[in-house]
């Protein structure tokens, strides 16, 4: 069977998040796909089936867990199979357009986030930061704090992060450049993932707080993912979705023998 290793939300090879992507002539075992994303050591590897079924069935892995949503690698599952795309998946069926000139339009669920308290550690966990906002979404923390370069200085505590009974933590603050509206990053150590370079999923939380914060109901912003490979996510809010617009370029192409 066919497999891809693609960069998402970039158009340059060895940036943004690197996805797996296995084609699948018929539906595989959760132990056998659990093995093969361990074996890749991506963030997520995308399993899609390739048996006539519309929408096709897309189910995603870190080396460690499945997981319910993951735009990086719908992203790169679209660029692999081209045009148009419909995928059936834990998160329901998610759609995907070619927008052209290399652009693919993701239409995800939204998850606006809500206030929370956060964990006693939190300030620990986030050391060198100011904290300005709690959030809770469905699987995630999101927190404000007080400048992009405190989010693009941080070392955080992946210990303490990893002993929350979250997916993850989003750590955020509004752009310091321009055509940027939010920088952020994401880290899931409980889910193997200690730092994933560009979130799709996490942007389906990122873009209806932001645009509420900014005063841009319905319009598109632009966040930026600042990890160490980095990315761009253009997202735009509309009610209980929200859209995503991403590149991607394949780096590996091959067989998978097992």
């Amino acid at each position: 069977m066919r497999i891809y290793v693609v960069d998402s939300f970039t158009e340059t090879p060895f940036s943004g998040n690197p996805a797996g992507v296995v084609l699948l002539d018929a539906p595989a075992s959760e132990t056998w796909m659990r093995s093969v994303a361990a074996e890749m050591k991506h963030a997520e590897t995308a399993f899609v089936v390739l048996d006539g079924t519309e929408p096709k069935p897309l189910r995603w892995f870190t080396p460690t867990t499945e997981v319910d949503l993951c735009g990086h690698a719908t992203l790169a599952t679209a660029h692999v199979l081209g045009g148009d795309q419909r995928f059936s998946t834990r998160s329901g069926e998610l759609i995907c357009t070619d927008a052209g000139d290399g652009w693919i339009g993701l239409d995800f669920p939204a998850s606006a986030p809500t206030p929370a308290d956060g964990p006693a550690d939190l300030a620990a966990a986030l050391p060198g930061t100011t904290v300005r906002a709690v959030l809770s979404t469905s699987d995630d923390l999101l927190v404000r704090v007080g400048s992009a370069a405190e989010v693009r200085a941080l070392e955080p505590d992946l210990e303490r992060i990893g002993a929350w009974a979250r997916r993850g933590v989003i750590v955020t603050a509004e752009g310091d450049r321009d055509g940027v509206d939010f920088v952020s990053r994401f880290f899931a150590p409980a889910s193997g993932i200690p730092e994933d370079p560009v979130t799709g999923s996490a942007h389906c939380k990122l873009a209806p707080y932001w645009a509420a914060e900014l005063g841009r109901a319905g319009a598109e912003l632009v966040g930026e993912q600042a990890s160490a490979r980095g990315g761009f996510v253009r997202a735009t809010p509309n009610g209980d979705r929200v859209g995503l617009r991403g590149r991607a370029v394949t780096v590996l192409e091959g067989d998978l023998r097992v």
